[in-house]
C-alpha cells in the first residue's frame, strides 16, 4: 500500500458530478506501418499485457479511509481486468475532425469508476484515410505532465519493429484489500500525524502563503503580497517592479469564469514547431514565451468578436514541474504553478509577444523564490475529513464571485522523434485536460516531431464551440511571422498596460 500524498488527493476532492479529475491523450495513428497494416484491440491489449508490470500506476485501485479520517490509498487490485479498461469506439460518418472533438468530448464528460484503477484506454476507428486514434484518461491523482510522458514511453516505441520487454520477475497477484476496520483503525493510527505534516509545512508554506495559486483572488492579498515584496527588496532578495506586477494581477472576469456544466467542448491543432522556434531564434525569447502570446491572442480575439475583451489583462495559470531527477518514476503530483498576467489587452502583435516575454520573465523570477513543494505542503493544512467539503466550497465560491484566474495554458516538451504503437506510427499528440467553476477554459500544447499539438478544452455551458480558438492560433502565428521578417531582436524596455477596452490591432 502506498498513501496518496495532501496534492494527489486534492485532484481526487475536487471531483463533483460536474468537475472530473482526469487527463488524458488524443493520440492519431497511421496504421499502415504495422504488421497487417492495422491496429486492433487485440493489438492493444496484448501490448499492454506484456508491459503492465512497468506500469504500475496502471494496477492501482483506491482504498478510502473511513470517515475520511486519513489521506486513501493506493492498493494493487487483486481482481485487475485488462479488458475493462481497454474499449473500442468509433465515429459516426463522415469520419472528420468535429466527430472526433464531439466523441472525444462525450467520453472525457463520463467520470472513471473508482472501484477500478483510475484508467482507460480507447482505440476509435472512423478517421478520414484509413487512421485510428488513442484516447487515454488518466485521473490527474495518479500522473502529473511528466509522469504522463514516463507512461507514454512505457507504452510507445521508437521504431514500428518494437523493443525487447522483460517479462516481469514474479505474477503479480495483486494485494489483499484490506477491510473497512482495518482501514479505520489505521486512519485513527495516521490522526496524530496529520498536525505534525501542518508543522514540518509551515516554515517553507507561510512566507510564501500569498502566492499560493488563487490566494490574489481575496481581497487582502495582492496588498500583502506588494508589501512582502517590498520587504524582500530592502533585505536584498531580487525582485522589481516586474514581479510586484505579476503577483499582485488580479483576474477580471471573462464569460468562460462562471460555474461550469457537467459537459464538455473539445477542439485540437497543429501548429509548426520550426516555426515558433524560427520566431524565438530570431527574437532572442523562448519556445513558452511563444506559446502563451500564441494562447494570448486566440483568446483576445474571441474576446473581441464578442465585445467582451476586458480592460485589464487576464490571468493564466501555468503549470511547472518540479519533479527531481531522483523522483522518476515516483507517479503522482510534483507539481507548482505559475499566476501570470498574459497580455490579452496589448493590440499590436510584437507588443504583445514583447509583453509576454517580460511578463514571464517576472513570473519565472518570482517562481524560483519560492519553495518546490509549495502547493504540497500548502494541502498539507486542510484535514483529510473536510478536504473535499472545502476543495469544492472554495472553488464555487470563486467561481460565483471574482475568479482566480482566467484560464490554463500548459506547454509540455514532448518527443523530437516518431513513435509507434503496436508498429503504427503516431502522427500527433493533442493533450486533454481539465476545467472547473471558475476556469471553463485549458489551453495545453504538447510539441511532438516538429509541430505543437494544442488541446483546447472548454466547458459545454460557457463555450458552446471550442474550434474557433484553434483557427485564432493559426492566425496569431502567421501575425508573429510578420513580426519575424521585420527582423529585430525583443526589447526589454517595460510597456504601460493600455487602458480602457482593448482595440483591434
Amino acid at each position: 500500500m502506498r498513501q496518496l500524498t495532501t496534492l494527489d488527493a486534492q485532484f481526487l476532492a475536487v471531483e463533483s458530478g460536474r468537475t472530473f479529475g482526469h487527463v488524458g491523450s488524443l493520440c492519431v495513428y497511421d496504421p499502415s506501418t504495422a504488421p497487417g497494416g492495422e491496429l486492433t484491440i487485440r493489438d492493444l491489449c496484448r501490448m499492454v499485457s506484456e508491459r503492465l508490470h512497468l506500469l504500475p500506476p496502471f494496477r492501482w485501485k483506491l482504498v478510502n479511509v473511513p470517515l475520511g479520517l486519513d489521506l486513501p490509498y493506493w492498493v494493487e487490485d487483486p481482481d485487475f481486468d485488462l479488458d475493462f479498461h481497454i474499449r473500442e469506439s468509433a465515429i459516426p460518418p463522415p469520419g472528420d475532425d468535429n466527430k472526433l472533438a464531439e466523441t472525444v468530448s462525450r467520453i472525457f464528460a463520463r467520470p472513471l469508476d473508482r472501484t477500478r484503477p483510475l484508467w482507460e484506454l480507447y482505440l476509435i476507428h472512423g478517421l478520414p484515410d484509413g487512421k485510428v486514434a488513442l484516447l487515454t484518461k488518466v485521473h490527474h491523482a495518479v500522473v502529473d505532465g511528466v509522469s504522463g510522458n514516463e507512461i507514454l514511453s512505457v507504452l510507445l516505441d521508437s521504431s514500428p519493429e518494437g523493443k525487447d520487454i522483460e517479462p516481469p520477475a514474479s505474477k503479480h497477484k495483486g494485494e489483499r484489500i484490506p477491510g473497512d476496520l482495518e482501514m479505520l483503525a489505521r486512519g485513527a493510527a495516521g490522526i496524530p500525524r496529520q498536525p505534525l505534516r501542518a508543522l514540518r509545512a509551515l516554515p517553507k508554506t507561510l512566507p510564501a502563503l500569498t502566492e499560493v495559486p488563487g490566494a490574489n483572488a481575496f481581497p487582502v492579498v495582492p496588498e500583502l503580497s506588494k508589501g512582502l515584496h517590498k520587504l524582500r527588496e530592502l533585505a536584498g532578495a531580487p525582485g522589481g517592479a516586474g514581479i510586484l506586477e505579476v503577483t499582485s494581477a488580479r483576474a477580471p472576469r471573462t464569460p468562460f469564469n462562471g460555474r461550469i456544466s457537467a459537459h464538455r467542448r473539445f477542439a485540437f491543432g497543429s501548429l509548426s514547431l520550426d516555426t515558433v522556434k524560427a520566431i524565438k531564434n530570431e527574437l532572442g525569447i523562448t519556445v513558452n514565451d511563444v506559446v502563451v502570446t500564441l494562447c494570448a491572442s486566440a483568446v483576445r480575439e474571441w474576446l473581441l468578436e464578442r465585445d467582451e475583451l476586458p480592460r485589464d489583462p487576464l490571468v493564466a495559470m501555468i503549470p511547472v514541474s518540479v519533479r527531481a531527477p531522483h523522483e522518476a518514476k515516483a507517479y503522482g503530483n510534483r507539481i507548482s504553478a505559475m499566476i501570470v498576467p498574459i497580455p490579452t489587452n496589448v493590440a499590436h502583435p510584437r507588443d504583445r509577444l514583447r509583453r509576454a516575454h517580460e511578463l514571464l520573465r517576472s513570473a519565472k523570477a518570482n517562481h524560483a523564490a519560492l519553495p518546490a513543494s509549495l502547493l504540497t505542503d500548502a494541502t498539507a493544512f486542510i484535514p483529510p475529513a473536510v478536504a473535499a467539503l472545502a476543495a469544492r466550497t472554495t472553488i464555487d465560491l470563486l467561481s460565483r464571485t471574482r475568479p482566480p484566474l482566467n484560464l490554463v495554458i500548459s506547454n509540455v516538451p514532448g518527443p523530437r522523434d516518431s513513435l509507434y504503437c503496436a508498429g503504427a506510427q503516431m502522427e500527433s499528440m493533442f493533450p486533454v485536460s481539465v476545467v472547473v467553476d471558475g476556469v471553463g477554459l485549458n489551453m495545453t500544447v504538447m510539441s511532438y516531431r516538429d509541430h505543437l499539438d494544442f488541446g483546447i478544452v472548454t466547458d459545454q455551458g460557457q463555450i458552446p464551440d471550442a474550434w474557433p480558438f484553434i483557427t485564432h492560433l493559426h492566425t496569431a502565428l502567421e501575425e508573429l511571422q510578420s513580426v519575424l521578417h521585420r527582423g529585430g531582436r525583443i526589447a526589454t524596455t517595460r510597456q504601460r498596460p493600455s487602458s480602457g477596452r482593448a482595440a483591434r490591432a
